[in-house]
């Protein structure tokens, strides 16, 4: 399936600077890092140790949510921003259990997550899968391309997983700069699509302490925002149960272990589009 993947992206791969996609994939137990992520990533460790934990609820967090959007709510188009690397259980692996025919869409602008797509391309579905290389920060950009792989005539699910703390700034102009952009995808969305998010609230200090010290390395800014301006994302939309709570309280799944004696900062939902 044709993809927006370029031919070589690994020519503008900077192995010098740490980058988010990287840290996360190396907390997640992943091999596709290299030493300079490693290293942000085990400082902000010892500052904040429970995020290897956190890296782990969120991918849960994501499969509860795609197997109830393919499952339930009866979504067969997904457009996934900001995925991140290839890991176990991607959103199209996850749809397509619950409905072979749903069709994925990635996006991401991280040239080593563009390197590794035509691992994610890889369907034997009669759904499909396909990549873009776009930027949320220019969602007209975005949703160009995505119109010409998905048929916004029908439901689509727009998923958000931890990327909206690297756009604007929460504490200026009263968070307008995502609320821009937020405000577009949902008008983009149509009538009885769903829009996915989950991003980091500032009620954890170490979260706070370690991100401090994260935003100097050099690395893209992750910001945290109030739990209520992350709800303040799902705005003219109708909120699916259990509403925008931690991440380890939506619908989880049942277990004979103990739930985690620590939640996450991260908080999250899902809402209908009427």
């Amino acid at each position: 399936m044709d993809s927006e993947v370029p031919s070589s992206p690994s020519a503008k791969i900077d192995t010098t600077v740490p980058v988010s996609a990287r840290i996360w994939n190396y907390w997640l137990g992943g091999k596709d890092y290299y030493p300079v992520d490693k290293e942000a990533g085990d400082q902000f460790a010892n500052i904040h140790p429970g995020i290897f934990e956190t890296a782990r609820s969120s991918r849960y967090f994501i499969a509860r949510v795609v197997r109830y959007l393919a499952g339930e709510a009866g979504i067969r188009q997904f457009l996934d921003i900001g995925t991140g690397l290839p890991s176990h259980d991607n959103t199209h692996e996850i749809a397509q259990r619950a409905a072979p025919d749903a069709r994925i869409v990635y996006v991401d602008n991280d040239p080593l997550v563009l390197a590794h797509a035509r691992a994610l391309l890889t369907s034997s579905s009669a759904g499909g899968v396909d990549y873009i290389d776009a930027d949320l920060n220019n969602p007209a950009a975005l949703l160009r391309i995505a119109r010409e792989k998905l048929d916004f005539r029908r439901p689509v699910a727009i998923m958000l997983m931890g990327i909206l703390a690297h756009i604007g700034n929460p504490g200026e102009d009263d968070d307008r700069a995502a609320q821009v952009i937020m405000s577009e995808l949902k008008a983009a969305l149509p009538s009885g699509g769903f829009l996915a998010i989950y991003d980091s609230s500032d009620q954890d200090p170490d979260l706070s302490d370690a991100l401090a010290k994260y935003n100097e390395s050099g690395a893209d800014p992750y910001r945290l925002r109030t739990p209520e301006q992350i709800a303040r994302y799902f705005d003219g939309l109708e909120l699916v149960e259990p509403g925008v709570v931690p991440i380890e309280h939506w619908r989880p799944d049942p277990s004979p272990f103990e739930p985690p004696t620590r939640l996450s900062a991260n908080m999250g939902g899902v809402a209908r589009k009427p």
